[in-house]
């Protein structure tokens, strides 16, 4: 009976966690199905704090362009999400959506919480119609769950973060009648529960959402009666009160916020028009690096710890290219290019981190 009870019998069960604390992510699936003991133990606080985190960047990214049959425009590239482990230098692919085979929604956001990922909204890649699907992948089991819809309007082109760990924030975009919103959500991922929260003081179509020093921040974004005329303002929502207020001004009006990333410390990095790597230092945007000149058309930025990675191409028909910035030295900044096979060499729209 003793031994039954053993994560592996005659081992002591110190031994054996080692063991299964050296598993990778993608052998977790299989690991939780061996038996019970090792079931619970893989989903035991106490094996996540021993096992030291992985961090993966889930993209949502284009693959080669084909044919999807009858849709509006059959050219289209088809979107997947894949996956860099930095630690490795390896891209994979994560299994397609069930109620999509052939290719994620258009501009769906992407937020990792806790072991899980969760894609959220986006346009069906066959109709183009808008949708307010959410969907949550769980990286214990390796597999796909529905979660509850967004509500309110069918929502596009909205900011979106997560705190890491158990809540999805969403605020702004526009709705079917190209109307900007103020209104903004959280989505509690274990509970799978929606909760409303106070509208922004602004309507913010293309915001971009970041999670900034404990607080969710809408940056950018722009007025219904003003199509494409970027805000240079932000909100914060105050976690504590659920309240929304006023962030630092943090560029010149009318540049789009889409490369705006911000690091564990609060430290903010964003591309130039001129194709310069910029940080936020004492209130003032300073250039600390050019853009790889292979990488500055369509770049796409995400950072985790003290790193950057960028994303883009030499010209709107080449490939994508792959780089990294290190940015733990305040005065020194290095690019390190990221080999990527040509199956991973496509457009991303968007990207987020997952500790797994």
């Amino acid at each position: 009976m003793e031994s039954e009870q053993q994560l592996i019998p005659g081992l002591p069960d110190e031994m054996a966690r080692e063991c299964l604390l050296r598993l990778p992510y993608t052998s977790f699936a299989a690991a939780r199905g061996v038996c019970n003991s090792w079931k619970q133990e893989l989903h035991s606080h106490h094996f996540h704090r021993l096992r030291k985190s992985q961090t993966l960047l889930i993209l949502s990214q284009a693959g080669p362009s084909r044919k999807l049959g009858a849709i509006k425009h059959p050219a289209a590239p088809a979107y997947r999400l894949t996956v860099f482990e930095p630690s490795s230098g390896s891209w994979s692919q994560l299994p397609p959506i069930p109620d999509f085979p052939d290719g994620l929604p258009l501009f769906c956001q992407v937020a990792g919480a806790g072991r899980s990922l969760v894609v959220l909204g986006g346009w069906d890649p066959v109709t183009w119609d808008v949708s307010n699907n959410v969907y949550v992948y769980d990286f214990m089991s390796a597999t796909w769950r529905r979660g509850a819809r967004m509500p309110g309007p069918q929502r596009s082109f909205f900011g979106c973060a997560s705190d890491g760990e158990t809540t999805v924030f969403v605020a702004g975009g526009h709705d079917d009648q190209k109307n900007a919103l103020r209104s903004a959500l959280a989505y509690d991922v274990a509970g799978d529960e929606w909760v409303p929260l106070p509208d922004m003081a602004n309507e913010r179509d293309e915001c971009r959402g970041i999670f900034r020093r404990g607080r969710f921040h809408a940056i950018g974004g722009y007025r219904t009666d003003g199509q494409g005329d970027f805000q240079g303002s932000a909100e914060c929502l105050d976690m504590a009160t659920s309240t929304w207020g006023p962030a630092e001004v943090l560029w010149d009006f009318g540049t789009c916020p889409r490369t705006c990333v911000a690091g564990d410390g609060g430290e903010m990095f964003m591309c130039s028009r001129a194709g310069r790597m910029m940080v936020r230092r004492g209130g003032t945007w300073d250039a600390v690096a050019q853009l790889p000149a292979d990488a500055r058309v369509c770049p796409y930025m995400m950072m985790w710890q003290a790193k950057v990675l960028v994303i883009g191409a030499k010209s709107h028909s080449g490939p994508y290219v792959t780089y990294m910035l290190e940015t733990g030295d305040a005065n020194k900044y290095t690019w390190t290019a990221i080999d990527a096979v040509k199956d991973y060499a496509g457009h991303v729209q968007y990207g987020c981190c997952v500790e797994v």
